[in-house]
């Protein structure tokens, strides 16, 4: 899922049907667990787990508005974080400190039975499940909210890793007329799925936002944003876009169907314009002892970084090594020659760029948009410095000989400084190769939608949150450099725009293939580093996040899908 920056998109992204890995661990009640340490600098931070009072207001500040507030419009994990607040989904990414989520039921009564074949797959709804106006949600609810997400003439920003698996290829949404037939609903109760071909982390998939339900009646297209009709604890009381949010509880949200989340707090508050740099300081000196954030890395500037061991602040700190991984996008319809961008990445000074981002402390250099907790995994093969220093020597060899352009665009989102920074690198960098980059400032609230865009520039920084112990390389691979779903263009998430008869060829082919979760995404992973060897984009930072609350504030904990703090099980002392 994009974890937009400071929204850090972000496409949920397929993760583990079973966690791996040592536990964090349960504390005594009030504590605050885990001790990043000098042999492991990127341990899980809990502050104060084990609450249980509900009641009280939490403050969420941010420095920009949500891309958006629908399910069925949302490849967002800000949205998704919030999302679990007001909407529920078949299934649900549950989050651990430190580990990947694992897949539960969550408006299901279980993960699902899939037949003999693999090629379908069946759910329950549980009994008693209603909206915020007591009518009851259906599997046709269900069914509605996913057909709205292939009209993607309308959702420009709709998942498609559900759809990209049913037998609907010629399916264009509700609106065109038709019907979804590889979905049926013989009752209200019963949902039905028909794959193209088997698929064993479908589970995974029925967690993705585009599953929550959506009366067909309430239905009001872009409009749906402002009021999505709440299936979970919460539901929406106000909405002032770009300035307040606020959320109540939803009285006809019933907890005994709902062991995924504990609905502590009466209220959230959500502040939609407050400057990070302001983030920072208030969440640093406690003026608001019930506040969060869920801007990336904290809302943290860099000059704040060594306030993190005061003994003041050090228990009001929650921390994470997250599944999100940054990159620099290369547009592929503008810098057309591998060689060119393969220069452009050569002559990067990562390291820098790393400095921008707050050194070591907020995240680590990675060569490849993939993780070894993926299945699949194979270690890339890009030959940039893993250390982050820039070849220059090698990239001007690149370019003899190359119509090299001597004017690029760099877009940030403006609300967030080092994406500026992070410009400024670049423009000293590609100084070097005799290129004169321009770095265009992109409204945030705008800024996934503008790459989506005919106004993506040259290049742009995005993320993404997929690496889960056993998700899929697939899950990464497929939205990020795969093809459309019929296979003649570049795909809905690809930012690049990458598109080569070959190789795009081979990811649609591999979608229809049968076989093992291991060797299928092995194959995905190969793909990926003969993609990558033409370099539409270049990988940057695993993130790592620090995130200060206020000192009323319990349950803290930093999502490793979420990368921010997790709103599903956060209370405040009041």
């Amino acid at each position: 899922m994009r974890h937009s920056r400071p929204l850090l998109a972000a496409s949920v992204v397929a993760v583990a049907l079973v966690v791996t890995g040592c536990s964090a661990g349960t504390a005594p009640s009030g504590s605050t667990t885990g001790a990043p340490s000098a042999n492991n600098p990127y341990a899980p931070k809990v502050v104060k787990n084990g609450f249980s009072t509900k009641g009280g207001n939490v403050n969420v500040l941010m420095s920009s508005d949500f891309q958006t507030l629908d399910p069925g419009n949302s490849n967002y994990v800000q949205t998704a974080n919030v999302g679990q607040l007001y909407y529920r989904t078949l299934t649900m990414a549950k989050e651990t400190a430190g580990q990947p989520p694992k897949i539960v039921p969550d408006l299901a009564t279980d993960l699902g039975k899939v037949s003999s074949d693999g090629l379908t797959w069946t759910y329950t709804l549980q009994d008693g499940l209603k909206y915020e106006d007591g009518s009851p949600i259906t599997s046709a609810d269900i069914k509605y909210g996913i057909e709205r997400t292939f009209a993607r003439d309308v959702y420009t920003q709709a998942p498609q890793e559900l759809d990209a698996v049913l037998a609907a290829d010629t399916y264009k949404g509700p609106y065109s007329g038709g019907d979804l037939s590889a979905i049926e609903t013989p009752n209200a109760k019963t949902i039905i799925f028909h794959l193209k071909q088997p698929y064993p982390d479908f589970p995974s998939l029925a967690s993705r936002s585009n599953s929550a339900p959506v009366p067909q009646a309430k239905d009001t297209k872009l409009d749906y944003t402002n009021h999505p009709i709440a299936s979970g604890p919460y539901m929406i009381s106000s909405y002032d876009r770009g300035r307040q949010l606020k959320l109540v509880r939803n009285p006809n949200w019933d907890a005994k169907t709902d062991p995924n989340r504990t609905a502590l707090p009466d209220t959230f508050t959500f502040s939609l314009s407050t400057a990070q740099a302001t983030i920072s300081q208030q969440l640093l000196s406690d003026s608001d002892p019930t506040a969060i954030t869920l801007d990336s890395n904290g809302a943290l500037q860099a000059s704040d970084a060594s306030r993190l061991a005061d003994q003041t602040i050090a228990p009001r700190t929650a921390a994470g090594l997250l599944g999100c991984t940054d990159v620099l996008d290369l547009n592929t319809t503008t810098i057309t020659d591998p060689d060119v961008r393969h220069a452009l990445a050569l002559a990067m000074d990562r390291a820098a760029i790393q400095v921008q981002y707050g050194g070591k402390r907020f995240g680590k250099l990675t060569n490849s948009y993939l993780n070894d907790a993926q299945v699949g995994w194979i270690p890339p093969t890009i030959d940039i410095d893993p250390t982050g220093k820039p070849k220059l020597a090698e990239a001007k060899k690149l370019l003899q000989g190359k119509t090299v352009p001597k004017t690029l665009t760099y877009g940030y989102a403006n609300a967030t400084e080092r994406f500026k920074n992070l410009g400024t690198v670049l423009q000293q960098n590609f100084k070097e190769l005799g290129i004169d980059l321009q770095l265009v400032a992109i409204p945030s609230p705008n800024y996934y939608t503008t790459l989506a865009g005919d106004q993506m520039p040259d290049i742009a920084r995005s993320g993404w949150c997929g690496g889960a112990a056993s998700g899929s390389t697939r899950t990464t691979v497929d939205p990020n450099l795969g093809p459309s779903l019929d296979g003649k263009t570049y795909g809905f998430s690809n930012i690049p725009r990458f598109y080569d008869a070959n190789l795009s060829g081979q990811m649609y082919k591999l979608r229809n293939t049968n076989g093992s979760s291991a060797d299928l995404n092995k194959q995905w992973t190969q793909l990926y580093n003969k993609v990558m060897e033409q370099y539409p984009m270049v990988p940057l930072i695993r993130t790592y996040t620090s995130s200060v609350v206020g000192s009323k504030v319990r349950n803290a904990q930093v999502g490793y899908f979420f990368g921010s703090i997790d709103l599903s099980i956060v209370g405040v002392e009041h």
